[in-house]
């Protein structure tokens, strides 16, 4: 069996990588990177590395030829993901994969009314070309990474010791990305086919309340911080005056509206069932993000 994994040197690719290096040889894993500096370390693994990226469809195709299965981690580049994953869908079909394993996110909204369906919309149409290809699929639609909790709460939450942002009581069923990347490199190891063509919803075992996660980061610091849910207006002001870019302000109020909303609050079972055991609770990443040094 030969899988590839793409986005092999960002955080989820490499941790899928990195599991499917204690379950198989390395001989079966081959990944694309952008460059060779930066697969230095896996090469010196045994794992094959292919040279190339989501906007060079000669390089896809060169990579993927010979390959059975393909982890492909949605690109980052928000205006131009569309064609990218394209590329994609495409060069794996020439290449003759079987199966796409894609990174897709759980949602409620498939609508242009989403808040989030800027991030949305190219999942959506990577998923409906996926299913049009003929290729074999399953989508791997994450809930919230407990990772993103400190970005989203900023980088002074410590000193102002309130975490604001617009969620009010919307709750989340956050997971630790290095086991949703566990979760993907199980199921690129399964062959039952028991999750061809299918969209299997991955998620934290319980939903919480960003109230909730105030008060999670305040036993772990032995420090109150509290809890502030203002008006998408008065939060983008805020943004604004702070400097962010205006794509994060936009990201940042979008999926502060979509938790409000409910968008991400579905709890689903089958991620344990994958993974074989529990899956990790976010305060796992509140005490590395947060704990004492």
């Amino acid at each position: 069996m030969k899988i590839l994994v793409t986005g092999s040197t960002g955080p989820l690719g490499g941790a899928v990588v990195k599991t499917l290096l204690a379950k198989t040889e390395a001989a079966n894993i081959s990944i694309l990177a952008r460059s060779a500096e930066k697969a230095v370390d896996l090469k010196a693994k045994g794992v094959k590395v292919n040279i190339g990226d989501y906007n060079n469809y000669a390089s896809l195709v060169a990579a993927f030829t010979g390959v059975e299965k393909i982890y492909f981690v949605s690109g980052n580049d928000i205006p131009n993901r569309i064609p990218q994953h394209e590329n994609v869908i495409n060069a794996a079909k020439e290449a003759g994969v079987k199966h796409v394993f894609y990174t897709s996110t759980q949602r409620k909204n498939e609508t242009p009314s989403s808040p989030i369906y800027l991030i949305e919309e190219a999942h959506l149409d990577t998923e409906n070309k996926l299913k049009a290809s003929g290729l074999k699929y399953t989508f791997l639609q994450h809930t919230l990474y407990a990772d993103i909790i400190p970005n989203f709460a900023g980088e002074h939450l410590l000193d102002m010791g309130t975490l604001v942002f617009p969620a009010a009581d919307g709750k989340t069923t956050f997971a630790l990305r290095e086991d949703l990347a566990e979760a993907g490199a199980n199921l690129l190891l399964d062959e039952t086919g028991k999750y061809e063509n299918k969209a299997v919803v991955l998620t934290g075992a319980t939903g919480v309340t960003w109230a909730e996660v105030a008060a999670a980061i305040s036993e772990i610091i032995g420090k109150q911080i509290g809890y502030a849910s203002p008006s998408q207006e008065e939060y983008i002001a805020a943004l604004n005056k702070a400097g962010v870019p205006e794509i994060f302000v936009h990201m940042l109020s979008g999926f502060a509206e979509a938790i409000k909303q409910g968008e991400f609050d579905q709890v689903d079972s089958e991620f344990e069932n994958i993974l074989g055991r529990k899956p990790a609770p976010f305060t796992d990443l509140l005490k590395v993000a947060y704990g004492k040094k």
